[in-house]
């Protein structure tokens, strides 16, 4: 995990910092970003903490503090079912990872978990944002098994189709694919169900689909929905019935469906669930 992002010649930062673009550019050149408009990673990142955030990301996650005063612990119970997940996967002779939406690196990523368990193991990350691909692209920048490209997931020829994403996923071969907290990220309109099914369609028999989501589990959940969607544009809270639908066809294991704590826990959780442990449910599911 790196503190800040990198140094380079491109994107200006909050402190003066630039980023390259890298190769995963398809056209190459410089951007810029507008700190006047919030990164759902930024916000994220801020939920949890961190220092890769501008004024408005931290402003978005104050008011969700506001909601939801657990909303840090959220953030990570999403790392810790990130971590129970790929460690199942690797376990089930999964080694090549796609990590959809991946957002900022962090304390035990994709690539490290799985590697603990399956030295092997190949990951790609996934994600619109340029702060994603700075960080990734220096966390990255001596593993030629994992590698970050900017593309975005509403878009999946441009994911499926990508030279990195080719050179790292052997599509003939089971993947593992993730979804972790990003589909409620899609309105209706864009059609989520539909596009997880068209990353589905793009791996063979035997491959994965892990995903997380937020859960319409209450009052607290309701304006927590409205305040996002009203300052970020985006997160849609569905209802467990709902996250279900996604692995339609799918075999899930055991747990199914359930809110993030629930899903295959170290140690047990003792109920009744917070407010926060019900904010996000999940489940992973074996294409057959």
């Amino acid at each position: 995990m790196t503190d800040r992002p990198p140094t380079g010649t491109g994107e200006s930062g909050e402190s003066g910092e630039t980023f390259e673009t890298g190769e995963t550019f398809e056209t190459g050149g410089t951007f810029e970003i507008d700190e006047s408009r919030p990164s759902i990673a930024r916000v994220y990142d801020a939920v949890l903490g961190g220092d890769t955030n501008f004024a408005v990301d931290r402003a978005i996650a104050a008011e969700s503090l506001r909601i939801v005063p657990e909303i840090g612990d959220v953030g990570r119970y999403n790392r810790a079912v990130l971590g129970r997940g790929v460690r199942y996967l690797a376990r089930s002779g999964i080694r090549q990872f796609l990590d959809l939406g991946s957002g900022l690196p962090t304390a035990r990523n994709t690539h490290q978990v799985a590697r603990a368990a399956a030295p092997d193991s190949r990951v790609v990350y996934v994600d619109n944002d340029p702060i994603v691909l700075a960080h990734g692209r220096e966390l990255l920048a001596e593993d030629d098994r994992s590698t970050v490209v900017l593309a975005d997931l509403r878009d999946p020829r441009s994911v499926l189709d990508h030279p990195q994403v080719r050179r790292l996923i052997d599509f003939d071969l089971p993947v593992g694919l993730l979804l972790l907290g990003v589909i409620h990220h899609l309105n209706d309109e864009e059609d989520p169900a539909g596009l997880v099914r068209t990353f589905l369609d793009a791996v063979p028999r035997g491959s994965w689909l892990f995903l997380t989501h937020f859960c319409a589990s209450g009052p607290e959940a309701a304006g927590l929905e409205r305040a996002l969607l009203t300052d970020l544009g985006t997160g849609r809270f569905r209802t467990l019935e709902e996250i279900t639908a996604y692995f339609d066809g799918l075999e899930l294991v055991e747990p199914g469906v359930t809110y993030l704590p629930l899903w295959r826990p170290v140690t047990p959780v003792e109920p009744p669930l917070t407010v926060g442990q019900s904010l996000m449910a999940g489940g992973l599911a074996r294409k057959v």
